[in-house]
């Protein structure tokens, strides 16, 4: 069963489970019932609707016909959840998965090329959870997960 929802796509981040992004927490099983905890990325995640749907249908999908999904706001999610191969799989897409969380951030390595010379253009990316870079090295923007 925990196969079966670990494999829901993040709807914002589309190249990683919810597991490698670390959002999903616990999944119980009693016969024909399945319960799944997961924790948002950040309070008032749009996604988590999408997610919640997701698992439910994968859970489904798995036989399972009553399926409840609960939200768990602590130990509230971090950075620190996702997984190396999430990690992996964020880099491969041209996102810079993020490094420790610090009081002064000079620079996040280019996902694309690894150098250290780059610049934060937006604070804002694509959702609200990535900001917006750009590598002076290659030249190539790219988006990054914020740590928190």
């Amino acid at each position: 069963m925990r196969e079966a929802v670990a494999g829901v796509v993040d709807p914002e981040l589309r190249v990683v489970t919810i597991e490698e992004l670390g959002i999903l927490r616990d999944v119980r099983v009693d016969g024909d019932r399945a319960t799944v905890t997961i924790t948002p990325t950040y309070s008032g995640c749009p996604a988590m609707d999408v997610i919640r749907a997701e698992v439910e249908k994968a859970a489904h999908a798995a036989g399972y016909a009553d399926v409840t999904v609960e939200t768990q706001l602590e130990p509230a999610w971090s950075t620190d959840h996702i997984t190396e191969s999430g990690r992996a799989k964020l880099a491969e897409a041209g996102i810079a998965p993020p490094g420790p969380v610090l009081l002064l951030t000079i620079s996040l390595r280019c996902p694309h090329c690894g150098s250290p010379d780059t610049v934060q253009l937006n604070r804002f990316g694509s959702t609200a959870c990535k900001a917006l870079w750009r590598c002076r090295a290659c030249a190539e923007p790219f988006e990054a997960v914020k740590p928190l």
